[in-house]
């Protein structure tokens, strides 16, 4: 088996798993109204590489050594794949990047509306923060932990962090960009909720403060390499494969890392990216590090 076949394997198996946990993380037993409900799970259940969900757990193996600890991070990997659910709805409708599919199947706006798309993505965002307390309750993670997960969340996915990359994304969608203002929105549009995934898993495999600074290091890069990356796939990459139309950047206009520096220096950029946040893993002298060595190798070779 190959290096690229067996850590698709593994991702493949952690996305099993969370998908199974997704199914029950919203209790059957909540009077939700159904409609709202059904649009919050067709979101959820639409797949995707669930690549945030799966940092969180191989950041948990990796700072404990044990794939055991993937067990204690299952609640923490549904909230944040709850969050970047609610924040594709979200990006979808027609007030932001106006998209007609996702993950090759309708946006939800286009199925339940949009009025209904912006509920689901409020409910499906507060349901992570009921998550996290949760695995404290149940005793999969100690309670300080727990608080200092929230804390993140709510910075990572907030004004500062997520929601502050949309916002100069779309601030940027009205002028010429300078590439530090396009780093800026890479950072914090994509990034920061992959820092919160292995800041996360590292918390609850019971990281240093040195550890939690490296992991930070880690996301931030595969963070930046991922979204040039998928710029790049825009240009060059398989519609079938990616699921949605290339060149849909060109025709609104948007501004790329191609766009900027050109498509040969958008690839060495990722390489570099790559290889600094190979580097802060190797650095934290993690017990088990193979496995986030291998996704970060595996994000710079994808083509969907």
């Amino acid at each position: 088996m190959s290096e690229r076949t067996a850590i698709s394997a593994y991702l493949s198996e952690n996305a099993k798993l969370i998908e199974a946990s997704l199914r029950i993380s919203l209790p059957s037993a909540w009077d939700v109204p159904m409609r709202l409900r059904e649009a919050m799970l067709y979101s959820l259940e639409a797949g995707g590489k669930r690549l945030r969900p799966a940092l969180v757990l191989s950041a948990a193996e990796a700072v404990h050594g044990k794939p055991e600890a993937r067990n204690s991070a299952i609640p923490i990997a549904c909230a944040v794949e709850f969050i970047h659910t609610y924040s594709l709805i979200h990006d979808d409708l027609p007030a932001m990047d106006n998209d007609d599919f996702r993950r090759g199947k309708p946006t939800n706006h286009k199925i339940f509306g949009e009025a209904m798309a912006i509920l689901a993505g409020d409910a499906l965002l507060t349901h992570a923060f009921h998550l996290i307390p949760q695995a404290a309750r149940q005793g999969a993670i100690p309670a300080d932990t727990a608080l200092a997960i929230v804390e993140d969340l709510a910075k990572l996915a907030g004004a500062p962090g997520m929601v502050g990359g949309q916002v100069a994304d779309m601030l940027g969608e009205q002028g010429i960009t300078s590439i530090d203002e396009l780093e800026y929105i890479h950072l914090h549009k994509t990034s920061d909720l992959i820092v919160f995934s292995v800041t996360a898993g590292g918390r609850i495999g019971g990281a240093t403060d040195k550890q939690l600074e490296l992991l930070s290091r880690y996301g931030r890069n595969i963070g930046l390499a991922f979204q040039i990356q998928d710029d790049i796939l825009d240009l060059i990459g398989d519609e079938q494969k990616l699921g949605k139309k290339t060149n849909s950047d060109v025709e609104q206009n948007k501004v790329t890392y191609p766009f900027l520096i050109g498509l040969e220096e958008s690839k060495a950029q990722v390489e570099r990216l790559t290889q600094e946040a190979k580097s802060a893993v190797l650095e934290a002298q993690f017990q088990a590090p193979e496995r986030l060595l291998e996704i970060a190798d595996y994000l710079v070779k994808r083509d969907h």
